[in-house]
């Protein structure tokens, strides 16, 4: 999404919307020998850390190669009473683990801040978390010699990784691909997609590599969802692939009948859908930018479409129990979009879910999310993309914690507030922030060097990892009640095997003492260094 655009979506919206360690600079010897306590202490647990390596104003990535990466292995129970915890911070830790004792007698001293959890308090279901596999993901992981192309997805998908278990992928070309194009680009109208056929890039980008995730998750399998960016010209109203154009009525059903196809295709190539969105970001056309592949959607015309044509495709097709999500928009449309759609009942029903984006959202409220599930608690709500880098200060800003924060925040006040998982956008980008077909530079969790052939994980890896390592699907929210400042953000989950997770956002520049207060565990004393994420494991039995 370009940053240009956001400003253009406030204008036409806003009617519609009413550890422990310091700052200081230390010298390069202690730095040394930090980093080798850690790495000793760590590659017990089979953890190999990571190579940082400073790039500059005190900027840090991990390095891989085709030889090395750094790994997080998954935790071992702890004996009763213990907690572990995992940090990363501004400073340089990655995924620190140290382990602590809960105090049944409530003897710990006092601290800064209390978090009480209650397990008995349950909310939604965790989905998952992800990202996409773009056009550009495959090409830039393509530039790398096999080896490295292997960590890459191990980092994202193996026990050994951040094991990802939702991803995103385009149907068709987006702005994150080299060229335009859509599965049915014939140079007059085909009402029976006669000539319909996956692209190139569906072998060589995306298909190799999502089958390759699917061999390493072993903890269940993936769930990929489908999105459009735009379609065939001859079903558009303005015949360009971008721009102020919609599906003309005519071209409805066969418009439903290409995710049908879509679904078919992948199917036969070895890849299980698990859902579809209804549009990427259809305001987009509304707005009628120049160059970024879009179809647009009023909500009206949604509803008709949903109504009429895509929900009963599905139900008739082969795939009758894929999911449906709706919206795939700026969060700044709920609720008052999904509500114009919803009116029709039978549109309604074959919504699953609603899909929405993080861009614009300082504009809305987390309140907008609950005043949605309250209304609908039968639709789940997934954040499906996610990006930096869009804005003014365009591009990727390699070894940004700020960036990385900006992740976590977004993750914790979106799933305090009823969403469900959180879905990246590009998982792999080159140093520039492309390849793109619209010069929309951005940024991404792993950037790659083809030159040196190296490639870096940044801090937003490790700010996501922190949610999809440790907050597998099927753990529930549990309550927690906490005594914050407005720098410090704190989240709870319940695993399935009952274990309890509570993930620690601290943006302060100092380090925070913290309790967990916990009726059945007692109180553990926490040490969150400044400018960290952390997450915290336990479990009752």
């Amino acid at each position: 999404m370009q940053h240009t655009s956001l400003l253009l979506l406030v204008l036409l919206l806003i009617g519609n919307s009413i550890l422990v360690l310091t700052e200081d600079k230390t010298s390069e010897d202690k730095k040394s020998s930090e980093n080798k306590q850690q790495s000793s202490k760590e590659l017990e647990d089979g953890h190999k850390p990571c190579k940082i390596r400073d790039v500059g104003e005190g900027r840090k990535v991990c390095v891989c190669n085709s030889e090395y990466c750094d790994t997080i292995p998954r935790p071992k129970k702890p004996s009763k009473s213990k907690f572990i915890l995992y940090t990363s911070n501004k400073q340089g830790l990655r995924f620190h683990k140290t382990t602590g004792q809960f105090n049944k007698k409530h003897r710990s001293k006092k601290s800064e801040y209390d978090i009480h959890v209650n397990p008995d308090q349950k909310f939604q279901k965790v989905i998952g978390w992800g990202g996409a596999f773009t056009d550009s993901t495959g090409i830039n992981m393509k530039t790398l010699d096999k080896k490295a192309q292997d960590l890459i997805m191990k980092s994202y998908f193996s026990e050994e990784g951040i094991e990802y278990n939702v991803c995103r992928v385009p149907i068709g070309s987006t702005d994150f691909s080299v060229r335009n194009y859509t599965y049915d680009d014939s140079k007059t109208p085909d009402k029976n997609l006669e000539h319909f056929a996956l692209a190139p890039e569906d072998f060589d980008y995306k298909i190799p590599f999502m089958k390759q995730a699917m061999e390493l998750r072993k903890n269940g399998p993936i769930k990929f969802f489908g999105s459009t960016w735009t379609a065939p010209l001859w079903m558009k109203t303005n015949n360009k692939y971008y721009g102020n154009g919609f599906i003309k009525k005519e071209f409805y059903q066969t418009w439903a009948d290409y995710f049908v196809r879509f679904l078919e295709e992948y199917y036969k190539n070895g890849v299980p859908i698990w859902g579809i969105t209804t549009q990427n970001e259809p305001s987009m056309a509304v707005l009628g930018l120049k160059d970024l592949p879009t179809v647009g959607w009023s909500s009206t015309n949604m509803s008709i479409w949903l109504r009429e044509n895509l929900g009963p495709a599905i139900k008739k097709s082969k795939y009758p129990n894929t999911v449906i999500m709706a919206l795939d928009d700026q969060k700044l449309f709920l609720p008052w979009y999904i509500n114009s759609v919803f009116e029709d009942q039978n549109a309604k029903k074959y919504v699953d879910g609603i899909a929405i984006h993080w861009y614009l959202g300082v504009f809305t409220p987390c309140s907008a999310f609950n005043i949605t599930h309250t209304k609908y608690p039968d639709k789940f709500i997934l954040s499906t993309e996610a990006c930096s880098g869009f804005q003014t200060s365009s591009g990727v800003l390699l070894g940004s914690w700020e960036r990385g924060e900006g992740y976590s925040k977004d993750i914790i006040e979106n799933l305090n507030c009823w969403v469900v998982g959180w879905v990246d956008w590009n998982m792999v980008l080159d140093m520039k922030g492309g390849p793109t077909t619209i010069a929309n530079f951005v940024d991404a969790p792993i950037i790659v060097d083809k030159k040196s052939g190296e490639f870096y994980k940044q801090p937003m890896y490790y700010h996501l990892g922190h949610h999809s390592k440790f907050v597998p699907e099927n753990s529930v929210r549990i309550g927690v009640t906490q005594r914050i400042c407005g720098r410090i953000w704190v989240t709870a989950y319940q695993k399935p095997d009952r274990g309890i997770v509570v993930v620690i956002l601290n943006k302060k520049d100092e380090d925070v003492t913290m309790r967990i207060v916990d009726k059945t565990m007692g109180v553990a004393t926490l040490k969150i260094s400044k400018r960290s994420i952390n997450t915290v494991l336990y479990w009752y039995d």
